[in-house]
């Protein structure tokens, strides 16, 4: 189904043509001044340079060739050549019947899928999810829906950070606490433990306590390189111990993104693409592409394009050992042999800016992708205190993730509990939902590359652009259409009106939006870019609602009209917060 930009440009086109004009000139776009129209195309300035006219004269000719159009109630020209456009109600109300009718709302699918790996820049193992952890989860999670909902083939990886000398440090802070364990008895032959040796409680004091260790002293860390080297050799008791690692983390990690509504596809981790890398790193040598520095092995990076020259890509340091940059470059092989992407989207802190473009960068110059495939960084700001400082918490730490979200949602029973018009119990379900729509619908409303400042307050308030806003709207109509069936109607067979107010008229407009948005928050991987249109839709359904006395009207088919509206608005609502990883209640 055409967009309505598209319908209203396919017309100025042809009168473009007609009045001997380029069509590029014939672009239209959402007004910026609703007060004067409602669509506007500004070509006759750029085209009055190319055919020596004065704009309100190019503009003049256009219109008169559209004059009596039915898609228009009126369209004009103002000077100095602007065409303004106010759009037909009628054929509005055909355009949303359409529009309801239709499969995904009318939405196009792209026609040729993609398939597409994101990857999720992922946890640590033996460590719990913090704030920090939070953004990456979020915008991921919604860039996977929204790139599903276009038609393409989604990969989702949470690559976690498994592998490294953090796994040697955890591993000799066990021995140094439970020494009596088979894992460390050299002369043990038999089978080791399908148990793990720790609880989730556990692992997570081992891991910090290890690493201050490590710091202050010299001897527990280089028993720690030791056996990390181990491991990484395959010794078959510290594979074991590693093993538990991941399986205890793996079950908590799994918990607490469910709790965020964020699932993946693939649980894989830095340790699979270590195999890859000693190939990977002599090809490079053998072909040319990598050379010594320093004892290092590097690649070069900069192009004559760069305004600033860039350090090379060290793929192996002077012990041997690789680096982030050598593991991201692997598991590209390992992504092009089982999947074999046509594009890839990374979402990490934007302050990884660089390792990712020396690791494109890299990928291209050595042809570990195709020169068509699309390499993405998605680089997201930090999340702030209201001071303008890292959140922290109270006591200056780092917040974990869950006893944000039970923060947030005790901030949201609150608020629901002071209306007393549900039981304590639903209370709580439903703060759960909302508190999470405020969690999510604050950070993804932000764009990506921004920081922005967390404020519990503002995100949990029911009032402005916010989560709760959001689906309070939702749960509105819902109200509406449960009363509206209780007294004898059918939302069944019902179609869309003329729009007769000027209020019905924003929000229709406001609806037929939605396919140039979810195209333009696809294209620019732009979540927020959904969240002002879920925004703006609400507003105009409840400048409509305030405006309209529905379930009173006294004419049936004009109650029949406006239902209908309503009916899609909630439907679109829906359809579009569940790309942002939210679901709305029953009841507030």
């Amino acid at each position: 189904m055409k967009t309505i930009l598209e319908l209203i440009g396919e017309q100025l086109i042809s009168a473009f043509n007609e009045c001997g004009y380029d069509e590029k000139y014939a672009r239209v776009t959402v007004s910026n001044r609703p007060d004067l129209c409602e669509y506007q195309c500004s070509g006759a300035m750029a085209a009055s340079k190319e055919y020596k006219k004065a704009p309100f004269i190019i503009a003049s000719e256009v219109v008169a060739k559209l004059e009596g159009n039915q898609i228009f109630k009126n369209i004009e020209c103002v000077n100095p050549g602007f065409i303004n456009i106010i759009l037909d109600e009628a054929y509005l109300g055909t355009y949303l019947e359409a529009m309801r009718s239709s499969e995904a709302f009318g939405y196009k699918s792209v026609k040729k899928p993609q398939t597409v790996m994101i990857d999720f820049g992922g946890a640590n193992a033996a460590k719990p999810l913090h704030v920090g952890h939070l953004r990456s989860a979020v915008i991921g999670e919604s860039v996977k829906r929204i790139e599903k909902f276009v038609g393409n083939h989604v990969i989702s990886d949470v690559h976690l950070g498994d592998w490294g000398l953090q796994m040697g440090l955890i591993i000799e802070e066990l021995r140094d606490r439970k020494p009596e364990l088979v894992y460390f008895d050299e002369s043990f032959s038999g089978e080791y433990p399908l148990e793990p040796p720790f609880t989730i409680s556990e692992l997570e004091q081992i891991y910090p306590a290890a690493s201050t260790k490590s710091k202050e002293n010299p001897e527990f860390k280089e028993r720690a390189h030791t056996t990390t080297l181990k491991l990484q050799n395959s010794d078959p008791a510290f594979t074991a111990v590693w093993k538990h690692i991941m399986n205890v983390s793996k079950v908590d990690l799994i918990k607490n993104y469910s709790n965020l509504n964020v699932t993946f596809d693939l649980w894989k981790g830095e340790s699979d693409a270590q195999p890859y890398i000693p190939d990977m790193v002599q090809d490079f040598i053998d072909r040319g592409f990598a050379y010594e520095s320093q004892g290092a092995m590097v690649i070069d990076i900069s192009l004559d394009t760069d305004s600033n020259e860039l350090p090379p890509c060290i793929v192996r340091k002077t012990d041997g050992a690789s680096l982030y940059a050598t593991s991201d470059l692997a598991t590209i092989i390992e992504r092009e042999k089982l999947y074999s992407p046509d594009k890839y989207i990374y979402i990490a802190d934007k302050r990884q800016e660089l390792h990712f473009t020396q690791v494109f960068r890299v990928a291209k110059k050595v042809g570990l992708v195709k020169e068509t495939t699309e390499l993405t960084f998605l680089g997201f700001g930090t999340m702030n205190g209201k001071d303008g400082k890292p959140f922290k918490t109270r006591s200056g730490g780092v917040m974990r993730l869950e006893n944000l979200i039970a923060d947030i949602n005790e901030a949201v029973y609150n608020k629901i509990i002071e209306n007393r018009t549900v039981e304590d119990s639903e209370a709580k379900d439903t703060a759960k939902i909302v508190g999470l729509a405020a969690l999510k619908y604050g950070d993804l409303s932000n764009q990506a590359a921004k920081d922005y400042a967390f404020d519990i307050d503002r995100f949990t308030s029911f009032e402005g652009n916010t989560g709760p806003y959001i689906l309070y709207t939702i749960v509105r109509i819902k109200s509406i259409l449960t009363k509206y069936i209780e007294n004898g109607g059918s939302i069944k067979a019902l179609k869309i009106a003329t729009p007769e107010g000027s209020k019905e008229k924003a929000l229709m407009l406001s609806l037929t939006k939605m396919s140039d948005v979810i195209t333009v928050a696809e294209e620019e991987k732009a979540p927020h870019k959904l969240c002002q249109f879920i925004y703006d839709v609400s507003d105009a359904f409840n400048g409509f609602y305030h405006d309209t006395k529905i379930l009173v009207e006294e004419d049936a088919d004009k109650q029949k009209g406006y239902i209908s509206l309503i009916t899609l608005t909630k439907s679109v609502l829906e359809c579009c917060i569940d790309l942002l990883g939210i679901e709305a209640p029953d009841r507030m």
